[in-house]
């Protein structure tokens, strides 16, 4: 599939995304309740440029990151679209409301911390900033703020996509058009852009 006709079937399937998601509120989740479940999160999310053993990168920041993107990671997590030791184990221990919980609590942490976007913008990122946005602080609170995130984890994010360990139609659509060039721009920007913090202990 060319990279256009992959552009094309991505904005389809965010159009129908988006249409399923305003078709349905979000049940609203517990602050005070889903920061005590959260406290397993702090011994890597809240540790500044904490790494993950292997594959090596650093940890995610999660401050500043969206509540419903939030949700869809950790049922990511529990479901299987995603796979990775420690979070499968901790999702799976967590029924429905206590993920609308801790996805609350997290959310309340702050807003991203923002500023102009910066850096040169090829065709690819432009693709990325219709869900993500400019600066990599998405508009639709379903899609995660990428602004400031770990250079080496996004590297890993989109390697996943690409190569099926992470499943999600329309980011596999999209990685599996990318050249290792293209992965290099793109975190290089989205990832000195500021927006995304590592939450305080």
């Amino acid at each position: 599939m060319s990279f256009e006709r992959s552009i094309k079937s991505l904005a389809r399937m965010a159009a129908l995304l988006l249409a399923l998601f305003s078709m349905s509120a979000m049940a609203a989740g517990d602050v005070a309740r889903g920061a005590d479940l959260a406290d397993t999160c702090k011994g890597c999310h809240f540790i500044p440029n904490y790494k993950n053993a292997f594959p090596v990168y650093k940890v995610p920041k999660i401050g500043g990151q969206n509540e419903e993107y939030i949700l869809a990671a950790l049922k990511g997590y529990s479901s299987g679209e995603r796979t990775h030791p420690t979070m499968t184990g901790q999702a799976a221990t967590l029924n429905d409301q206590d993920l609308l919980d801790v996805a609350a609590y997290l959310a309340s942490l702050g807003a991203p911390r923002t500023q102009d976007a910066t850096g040169p913008v090829s065709d690819k990122i432009a693709t990325c900033s219709a869900c993500h946005g400019e600066r990599g602080i998405s508009p639709m609170g379903m899609y995660p703020n990428l602004a400031g995130q770990h250079h080496s984890y996004l590297e890993h994010a989109l390697a996943s996509y690409r190569d099926g360990t992470r499943k999600n139609p329309i980011m596999t659509g999209f990685a599996s058009a990318l050249s290792e060039d293209d992965i290099k721009a793109i975190v290089a920007y989205f990832s000195s852009q500021k927006g995304l913090f590592t939450p305080a202990l």
